[in-house]
């Protein structure tokens, strides 16, 4: 869920979303962005198109009371000179706090929103399953084909809107320097963060709406009670607190489909230290292995908590990326 969405509407403000593509556009269905009459929170790639969806925006909102959404749609080439050159139809609505509350509740949930862009104001709010929680239930849709537009049969059209929950979820141990540093570089992006310490005076007095602070003397207690496919970084106070985290993560049963994902803060020497001590504790090979220790990407050498923290965001990015956008097996069928 994504932050700027649903926080509190203190004045008018319309969403914008990117309801349909064809061809190269800047970005994909269910982009959003929120505007207001001297702000906007989002982005639907910038550029021209962007510029003219906020002129829109704020035309509504001008015109105020008795606007309804609509639906527009813009070549990019021709009538707007972006040479990505495909098509973007863009959904325009009066943001609603109601739904935008009820959103907001639902963060760590998969939700749909219907919303009717022709004839009269409706709109339903919908749990990952279809069933309704708010508003009007509206058409059928679809809900395997993401956002998307649909059209009953006398020719209304509908956005129906996809807003998932973020699948990546980090367990991260360590509210140090370099902890910190990682909870700020992810902040903005689609994932979930349980940050745990022993030490509740280490955590800062405001953190991230997308993350969770446990404070607990039995982290391993949290190890074992994450769901599967977890992506765990440890980078405590302590070498031997490390150690244990390490044993209850690698102990963890192995799955296939949602394998979990495990990095140590640490030299390559504090590496070989960790796989003695693991392989006399019992770990199989192979589960050493996967550790990821030194953690962040190659080549950049960098100490400082802030380089650490963008060489270790970029690192998960693409872990996360490629779980969600897995290459075909190439094997027989």
């Amino acid at each position: 869920m994504i932050d700027w969405l649903t926080a509190g509407l203190d004045a008018p403000a319309v969403l914008v979303t990117v309801a349909r593509v064809e061809g190269s556009v800047p970005r994909e269905a269910g982009a959003r962005m929120r505007v207001e009459a001297d702000s906007f929170r989002g982005t639907i790639g910038g550029g021209h198109l962007e510029h003219r969806a906020l002129d829109i925006a704020r035309t509504m909102l001008r015109d105020g009371a008795g606007v309804g959404p609509c639906l527009e749609r813009f070549p990019l080439g021709p009538s707007l000179g972006q040479c990505c050159g495909g098509v973007a139809w863009l959904a325009f609505e009066p943001a609603d706090a109601a739904q935008l509350a009820l959103l907001d509740a639902r963060r760590n949930e998969d939700s749909w929103r219907l919303v009717a862009l022709d004839g009269a104001p409706q709109w339903g709010l919908f749990d990952g399953a279809g069933r309704l929680l708010a508003g009007q239930a509206g058409p059928a849709f679809d809900r395997a084909a993401g956002t998307h537009v649909l059209a009953e049969e006398g020719g209304r059209r509908w956005l129906a809107d996809a807003v998932p929950a973020p699948r990546a979820h980090l367990m991260l141990f360590g509210a140090g320097h370099v902890g910190a540093a990682i909870v700020r570089a992810l902040a903005e992006l689609p994932c979930r963060v349980t940050w745990v310490d022993e030490r509740e005076e280490a955590f800062p007095a405001d953190v991230p709406a997308n993350v969770t602070v446990e404070a607990t003397d039995t982290p391993e207690a949290l190890v074992e009670k994450a769901p599967r496919g977890t992506t765990f970084l440890v980078m405590t106070h302590s070498h031997a607190l490390d150690l244990r985290l390490s044993h209850a993560i690698l102990s963890r049963p192995e799955v296939t489909q949602t394998p979990d994902w495990y990095g140590l803060i640490g030299s390559d020497t504090k590496r070989r230290q960790f796989e003695h001590r693991l392989r006399e504790r019992g770990i199989p090979e192979p589960r050493i292995e996967a550790m990821a220790c030194p953690i962040g990407l190659p080549g950049i050498a960098g100490k400082a908590p802030a380089v650490i923290a963008a060489s270790v965001a970029a690192q998960l990015l693409s872990l996360w990326e490629a779980a969600a956008h897995p290459e075909p097996s190439s094997e027989p069928n």
